[in-house]
């Protein structure tokens, strides 16, 4: 990092202390770091509104839900620009792309402290300060809509997580006992689909996922249930290219979601409908910048149903689904 850069970021550091007093004092950083990235976006002036020729290569493996929420729209917002050259991306991206014509998957394994590096990409990091001039939402619903996963009934889809989160044990998940209730409750009105990938079906980053061992209870229990891993056995490759190419299709197909904090929840966020979130508000940044009224509605228009713990999700399922 050069002299220069450092003396921006600190005065920038400043300027948001300023702005924001009551903001806990590491968050200043975000919403610096924020600032830092619109302001980069001056270097583009002339390329992005005069000349408009393909020349933006970008370049992202970090964490899926940044991924989600910055790099996805920022290059979509490109191809509409007429300025997109290339993107690159980990392993089974080429879906999330479908607008790019130069595609490359080159990355085996997702780094979450890689994001830190993109100053280049506007909005990178959380803050309550979002600039949408270089951010278009991403179309996913109208392009994988299809008649293949088209159900008696409308879909519900629990996209569920269990895996180490902030270097803790599971916070953001729904136990077998609140799968229970929503079955029970809700199985007649909806075709339910579970949804929570296996390691070996999307590229990883730095939560580990661990054992729930719902899958099996489910299908002893609840068979009429659809698990997403079953469907993955059924249609891949004669109809899904791999995993997340399956969950773009079923997911179009959906307005009704269940899901957790992170890219479970920035996924379900990006196929309009309501998607209610479970996030513990003492964990994440979302919260403190309030990003689920914000951000998250932007995705797709989707109606953003904050829940802060299990009883809240099962409220908003009595009340909106």
């Amino acid at each position: 990092m050069s002299l220069i850069q450092q003396l921006v970021l600190k005065s920038l550091y400043v300027v948001a202390r300023l702005k924001y007093p009551n903001l806990r004092k590491d968050l200043p950083y975000f919403v610096r770091d924020n600032y830092y990235c619109k302001l980069v976006q001056g270097r583009y002036v002339v390329q992005d509104y005069v000349l408009k020729k393909p020349y933006k290569v970008i370049s992202y493996h970090g964490e899926f839900d940044q991924e989600l929420r910055y790099v996805l729209p920022f290059a979509y917002w490109h191809h509409l620009n007429g300025t997109l050259q290339k993107t690159i991306g980990a392993k089974n991206t080429s879906d999330f792309y479908f607008f790019s014509s130069n595609h490359e998957e080159r990355f085996d394994k997702r780094v979450w402290t890689e994001s830190y590096a993109h100053y280049d990409v506007p909005n990178m990091t959380h803050s309550n300060s979002y600039s949408f001039r270089k951010w278009a939402p991403v179309p996913f619903k109208e392009h994988y809509r299809n008649e293949v996963f088209v159900f008696d009934k409308p879909i519900l889809l629990i996209a569920n997580k269990y895996n180490i989160e902030w270097d803790q044990p599971p916070i953001n998940f729904l136990d077998i006992p609140t799968l229970e209730q929503i079955i029970q409750q809700y199985g007649d009105r909806y075709q339910i689909v579970y949804n929570r990938p296996l390691p070996t079906q999307i590229v990883q980053d730095n939560s580990e996922t661990l054992q729930l061992n719902e899958h099996e209870w489910l299908r002893k229990n609840h068979p009429g249930v659809i698990l997403m891993d079953d469907l993955y056995q059924q249609y891949c490759p004669s109809l899904v290219r791999n995993y997340n190419h399956l969950q773009l299709m079923v997911y179009a197909n959906c307005n009704h979601f269940i899901s957790m904090h992170g890219g479970t929840a920035a996924l379900a966020s990006c196929f309009g409908g309501n998607n209610i979130i479970l996030s513990d508000p003492n964990w994440g940044m979302e919260h403190h910048f309030n990003e689920y009224a914000t951000l998250f509605p932007k995705l797709s228009g989707a109606t953003i149903l904050h829940a802060r713990n299990r009883a809240e999700v099962l409220t908003y399922l009595a009340d909106k689904y």
